[in-house]
Formats: structure tokens, C-alpha cells, sequence
């Protein structure tokens, strides 16, 4: 059995959540406090070094660390990582422009203002506003005349991306300024059901600064 280490207002970690219900499998789930320090003990550290959710614990010990990696590996076999090499290619530069682009930018502005942290982070707003729009603009560009990140299905690119870029109003930008994205957004959201809802911070009685 499968054990996924959790927490649950993680979009990184609702990433896994959704593959796993799509794809039908079984798991068990292991919460974690992280502001309580849960993932910075030394059992979490020999799962993930960097002491971050999602891991997900496969067999034999082994577990694997980074949202995308995850993804990667529980999609292997599916439709929701093609074969064809080309398309797989380009599944993965949409995972490397989600960790590079949106997940540093759109998820650091979210969490900062969701958790009454953005104050304290001033300095990088600016930069990281920028960015992001940059990040939306580049989905809209590449979305404009293709139903989904890689060809006409869903993808775990399409879920990665997602993940953060779908929560971008939380932090201040207009997804209204994007129609392409926005009409994306519908179908990924179509795609993927109710069975996977975002969990807000204020579940966490320990998130806010």
C-alpha cells in the first residue's frame, strides 16, 4: 500500500491527490504538521531530505520526494504520460515551467497572503508580481489554439500547472485577463471532478504568522 505524507492546504500536494483519484488508487495518507515542525524531524528527513510534502512511500522503504517527480511515476503506463517521446518532452517542460515559474511565484504570493506573511516579505512583492504575470502570459500565448498544455487530453502537465495557476485570484491577479487560460482552467477543472477540493489554510489553527 501506498502512503502519502500530507498536508492538506498543499497545492504540491493536492497535485498527487488528484492523479491518485483519477487513476483509481488505493493509498493511505500521513499528515503532517509542518508549521509544528513535523517535516523537519529526522524520520521525515530520511523520506525527504529537504524536509518538504508530498513524499509519496512506495515499497521496500523507498519513497519519493517533489510533486512533479511524483507524478511522474505514479503516471507512468496511463494517459496521462504519453509514450510518444516528443510529447513526453514537452509534458516534461511543462513540469520544469511549473517548479520554475509558477509554483516560486503565484504559490509563494498565495501563501504569503493567505498566512498574513506578506508584509514581513514586502521586498520580493514586486518581483514576484511581475513574474507571475509573465507566467499567466505565456499560458495564454500557449493555449490560445490547443485544448491542453500537450495535444487534446489531460496531462500531468495540465494538472501540475493547474495546481497554483487556478488559485492566481487568491494573491491579487485577474485569471479574467487571461481568457485562454481561463477557458483551460474550465476544462482541466471538467477533467479532473469535485473529488479533489482545495483546502484553505485556516483549516491549519498553526498557518498564519
Amino acid at each position: 500500500m501506498l502512503t502519502l505524507y500530507d498536508y492538506l492546504p498543499s497545492q504540491n500536494a493536492w497535485k498527487v491527490r488528484v492523479l491518485l483519484g483519477l487513476l483509481g488508487i488505493a493509498y493511505e495518507t500521513c499528515i503532517l504538521s509542518i508549521f509544528e515542525g513535523e517535516s523537519r524531524t529526522e524520520a521525515f528527513h530520511k523520506l525527504n531530505p529537504a524536509g518538504a510534502v508530498p513524499v509519496l512511500a512506495v515499497e521496500n522503504g523507498q519513497a519519493i520526494a517533489e510533486s512533479n517527480a511524483i507524478l511522474v511515476l505514479v503516471a507512468e503506463g496511463t494517459s496521462y504520460l504519453p509514450v510518444d517521446r516528443l510529447a513526453r518532452a514537452k509534458v516534461m517542460q511543462w513540469l520544469f515551467f511549473e517548479q520554475y515559474y509558477v509554483e516560486p511565484v503565484i504559490g509563494s504570493l498565495r501563501f504569503w497572503t493567505l498566512t498574513g506573511r506578506l508584509e514581513r516579505n514586502q521586498a520580493l512583492v514586486a518581483g514576484k508580481r511581475e513574474a507571475g504575470a509573465r507566467a499567466l502570459g505565456a499560458l495564454e500565448r500557449s493555449l490560445v489554439d490547443t485544448p491542453f498544455l500537450v495535444g487534446d487530453a489531460l496531462t500531468i502537465a495540465d494538472i501540475a500547472v493547474y495546481a497554483y495557476a487556478h488559485r492566481a485570484e487568491d494573491c491579487g491577479f485577474e485569471l479574467a485577463d487571461y481568457p485562454a487560460v481561463g477557458a483551460w482552467m474550465g476544462r482541466v477543472s471538467e477533467a479532473i471532478g469535485p473529488d479533489c477540493p482545495v483546502h484553505p489554510y485556516r483549516i491549519d489553527p498553526h498557518s498564519h504568522a
